[in-house]
């Protein structure tokens, strides 16, 4: 008996900090997207793709939603939007505790969804199951064309659980991508978010979100890979910080960002950075074109 193919996008959205990535990174089995504390860490659409015998699940992380205060904001947001035009299953990613999504917009979106809507809450192992009945109603009256599944992403709790529901779901398809496809960005992306990543660890305040990488060059050699990547700051006092006491600060994430690129890649990496100051490119149209970013 020949098994109808399934395949379909899968777009997970949620507020910041909810555990999107963790998510994506367990579904997919690779570390695609960055993961950090801090608010705002994905900026981009990142697609991570699950192929098996009979299927294949194209999965969408997108940023944390947010009331935009600055043209990067707005890009990002729009990002959000498209994940609900092409979605032929929504992950709308609750905290256990709580209430409500930042946008109401995206709100009355996921609750007249015509796509099935599977509401994750997660990080139940930080509560306990008295509140969390509570919570799993209060969902329930919120959205009630959803279904309602706990988790633990970070814990791996009925991860495996959801992943096969969402099998269960996917449309009637042929693939959308080769079988052996992982993602549809290219090395220079990966490299430029786990640079931007060891940013958002070891800088604090504002410094991060001032922040863009570019990767000028990637060189492939045998057994090692060569780069060089400049660090994109909004003013020269940001540049001064980012570079550190004697080189030190900068030195610090070249070195940590080596080790997760040698992870990533399988090989030896070297890698040089640069910074630059590229003045308020978070409100610049042409410079958030340049780096990727949506635009209406």
């Amino acid at each position: 008996m020949i098994m109808e193919h399934r395949a379909g996008f899968v777009n997970i959205i949620g507020n910041p900090n909810v555990g999107k990535s963790t998510l994506m990174n367990a579904f997919v089995g690779e570390r695609l997207s960055i993961i950090t504390s801090k608010a705002q860490t994905t900026r981009h659409r990142i697609l991570g793709i699950v192929n098996g015998e009979d299927f294949q699940m194209i999965l969408s992380d997108t940023p944390g939603i947010i009331k935009p205060a600055y043209e990067l904001q707005s890009s990002m947001m729009d990002f959000v939007k498209t994940a609900f035009e092409d979605a032929d299953i929504l992950v709308y990613m609750v905290e256990a505790g709580e209430k409500e999504l930042k946008d109401e917009v995206f709100f009355s979106k996921i609750q007249s969804s015509k796509v099935p809507v599977l509401l994750l809450i997660n990080k139940i192992d930080k509560t306990d199951q008295e509140n969390l009945e509570k919570f799993v109603e209060h969902w329930k009256e919120k959205v009630p064309n959803a279904e309602i599944h706990p988790i633990s992403a970070l814990n791996n709790f009925n991860v495996t659980e959801v992943f096969n529901r969402i099998i269960e779901l996917l449309p009637a398809s042929p693939p959308y991508y080769p079988k052996d496809a992982l993602t549809d960005k290219p090395e220079r992306f990966f490299v430029n978010e786990i640079i931007r990543e060891k940013i958002l660890l070891n800088y604090q305040k504002e410094i991060p979100y001032s922040v863009e990488i570019e990767t000028e060059e990637f060189k492939e050699d045998e057994d090692i890979i060569r780069i060089k990547a400049i660090i994109m700051v909004e003013r020269d006092s940001q540049k001064g910080i980012i570079i550190g006491h004697k080189g030190e600060a900068i030195k610090k994430v070249g070195m940590q960002s080596r080790e997760e690129l040698e992870k990533f890649f399988g090989k030896q990496v070297h890698i040089e950075m640069f910074v630059k100051v590229n003045k308020d490119w978070r409100n610049n149209a042409y410079q958030l074109k340049r780096f990727g970013y949506q635009q209406k």
